[in-house]
């Protein structure tokens, strides 16, 4: 019944111009490939570049590939691969291994899928040069791999989405019965839930995951119990969450308690999630913890990445939603991202909006840090979350 009702809704999203795609999905992507976007290039055209927001948007389009058959995409993935890697399979452009940073390692399952695809021997190569990092990569003392070398033992929840899908696909291609590498996953997972999820007696309580933590407890942010950041930020926990439902979708049988701890956490989660939404709109605050504060918006990558995130969870069956009640909410924001996010162009393409340029915890994770950073149109970090988003929506 449920689902029944959502199809005026599909309807009406896929209604309007002739002159572009009847899916979202493929719009995005076209649009994004239009424009030069996640190519392996700056945003000059010219020089490479190793770029986390690059290999969100490759994993998209290898989804979409998979699903459409249409080989522009895979030769889209491929050639912004190729502006990264030579020949030898050494990573060049902007990747310096000694920075010991997660973000640059989510162009690994790029080179991991190209070779899967090719069996070119300079994609494992690249691979196996993001793998070695992980064997050095610095560490708190329980464990956690800090997001990057210059932040003293600090993990954010978006260096789980970088360095950790990463680090199960590698695994379960190369290593697979490598059961420390399982369990070394399974806690980094682990570590960042319980030293950022948001307790009963926190102020501003969502049971959510604030952005990160500092073992150290020296950072000028860190609280004096577990060193956590001070807001709940949406886009890290998209991160986080996009990164629970495609590890889970690719943990091997042998993967030892990968798949059960990662479930436990996904469904501790996903209705908080659904009921953390602004209840008129159906979308997200940037700041989770400061709903309607004044400068507080809504955010569209967050916002889309939990449309994504949601939807796959309950088709895979990895979170049980018998009032369909996630799904709702789900397709609720989905319904608001392109009635408000998405801006059709004269050429047929399209714009993305509402898109925050960067949240760090390099300053002193206020809330005014938060509202006071650059709004892009167009930022490929939310774009490729909305095409990962409209695939699930799709699929309905």
């Amino acid at each position: 019944m449920f689902l029944a009702s959502l199809i005026p809704l599909l309807t009406l999203f896929l209604s309007g111009t002739q002159a572009r795609p009847k899916s979202y999905a493929v719009w995005a992507a076209d649009s994004a490939i239009a424009r030069g976007q996640g190519n392996g290039l700056d945003s000059a055209g010219v020089n490479p570049i190793v770029s986390y927001e690059h290999g969100e948007f490759q994993w998209a389009l290898r989804l979409l590939y998979e699903l459409t058959g249409n080989k522009t995409y895979f030769d889209y993935i491929q050639a912004g691969a190729d502006n990264i890697v030579f020949p030898n399979g050494t990573v060049h452009g902007s990747y310096n291994l000694t920075a010991y940073a997660l973000d640059p390692i989510r162009t690994g399952p790029t080179f991991l899928y190209l070779y899967e695809q090719t069996l070119q021997a300079k994609y494992k190569t690249a691979a196996t040069i993001f793998r070695t990092q992980l064997n050095g990569h610095p560490r708190t003392a329980q464990g956690q791999f800090w997001h990057k070398l210059m932040y003293f033992n600090q993990g954010w929840l978006d260096g789980i989405y970088m360095g950790d899908v990463f680090y199960a696909a590698y695994t379960k291609a190369f290593d697979a019965n490598n059961a420390t590498a399982w369990a070394d996953i399974t806690a980094q997972f682990k570590l960042m839930f319980d030293n950022t999820i948001q307790n009963a007696t926190a102020p501003n309580n969502t049971g959510l995951m604030y952005h990160g933590y500092d073992f150290s407890h020296t950072a000028v942010w860190a609280s004096p119990d577990r060193g956590h950041s001070p807001e709940v930020w949406d886009r890290a926990l998209g991160w986080y969450a996009m990164a629970l439902v495609d590890v889970i979708e690719m943990a091997p049988a042998n993967s030892g308690q990968l798949k059960p701890t990662l479930l436990s956490i996904l469904n501790v989660l996903a209705p908080k999630i659904r009921d953390a939404a602004d209840p008129t709109t159906g979308v997200w605050w940037l700041v989770l913890t400061q709903p309607g504060r004044a400068l507080n918006y809504f955010e569209s990558s967050g916002a889309i990445m939990y449309v994504y995130a949601l939807l796959k969870a309950v088709r895979l069956g990895y979170v049980a939603d018998p009032d369909g009640s996630i799904v709702g909410a789900a397709s609720k924001a989905y319904g608001y991202a392109v009635a408000n996010w998405v801006v059709p162009n004269g050429d047929g393409t399209m714009d993305w909006k509402n898109t925050v340029s960067v949240g760090s915890l390099s300053t002193d994770g206020s809330f005014e840090y938060y509202v006071n950073q650059t709004v892009d149109l167009n930022d490929l970090k939310g774009l490729a979350a909305f095409v990962l988003a409209s695939i699930e929506f799709e699929k309905l």
